[in-house]
C-alpha cells in the first residue's frame, strides 16, 4: 500500500464529508454502494458528467484544461523530470511493467532535452 500525498488525503476527507452531509440529505435512498465519488443522490458519475466537472475545475482553477486520463501522464513525466527513479514511478502509478511507464506514460520535455544534450556536449569536448 502507497501512502497518500498529503493534498489527495485533505481531499478525501473533505469528500467524505460532503458526501456524509449528500448521505443525511438522502436519508433512506441513499444506495449505498461503497463508492467514493457519487452523484448527489449517491449513484455512480456519468463518465461524460465527470469529464464535464473536471474541465470546470481545472478552469476555476486557471489551469490548462486537459483530459482526465492525461493526468496520469502528468504524473508520470512530473516525476520523470523530479529524477524519481523510474522502477519507483513505477509503482506510484500501479503500472506491472516498468516499460508501460517509460514508453507509455512519461513524456521528457523540450528543456529536459536540450540540457542532457549540452551536458553530453561538455562531457564530449573534455
Amino acid at each position: 500500500m502507497l501512502p497518500l500525498v498529503g493534498i489527495c488525503a485533505t481531499a478525501l476527507r473533505e469528500r467524505e464529508k460532503d458526501q456524509a452531509a449528500a448521505r443525511d440529505a438522502a436519508g433512506g435512498e441513499w444506495p449505498g454502494l461503497g463508492l467514493v465519488f457519487t452523484t448527489r443522490t449517491g449513484q455512480p458519475i456519468e463518465p461524460r458528467n465527470f469529464n464535464r466537472s473536471f474541465a470546470t475545475a481545472c478552469a476555476k482553477a486557471a489551469v490548462r484544461k486537459i483530459p482526465v486520463h492525461a493526468t496520469r501522464k502528468t504524473c508520470a513525466s512530473i516525476l520523470l523530470a523530479m529524477d524519481v527513479h523510474p522502477r519507483v514511478a513505477m509503482q506510484i502509478l500501479r503500472h506491472s511493467q516498468i516499460s508501460v511507464t517509460m514508453n507509455v506514460y512519461s513524456e521528457v520535455s523540450s528543456d529536459a532535452t536540450r540540457k542532457a544534450l549540452k551536458r553530453l556536449g561538455k562531457r564530449l569536448d573534455s
